[in-house]
């Protein structure tokens, strides 16, 4: 089984909430980080998600990062939900 990742960056207008993240992340760019699988058996190249991190500030820390493990959806909301509050 081969493992590939996808990096890109996402960037947020306003503060924001990903569910399972308790804190409120403030507006910025975010590194997001997607694992792939790819799906084997099959005569063309298929892959499936299989992980979706963002790298955030550490609570509290100054200049300190993490990487936390989040939902592809919830990021997708909360990626609407900031359009949609830049539009208002």
């Amino acid at each position: 089984m081969t493992i590939r990742s996808r990096r890109e960056t996402v960037h947020f207008k306003r503060p924001f909430r990903i569910r399972g993240i308790e804190r409120l992340l403030p507006a910025g760019a975010y590194e997001v980080v997607t694992d792939e699988e790819s799906i084997e058996g099959l005569t063309f190249s298929a892959y499936r998600r299989v992980a979706t991190m963002i790298t955030v500030p550490a609570g509290g820390v100054c200049g300190v990062t993490e990487m936390l493990s989040i939902g592809s959806v919830d990021l997708a909301n909360a990626q609407a939900a900031d359009a949609s509050a830049a539009n208002d």
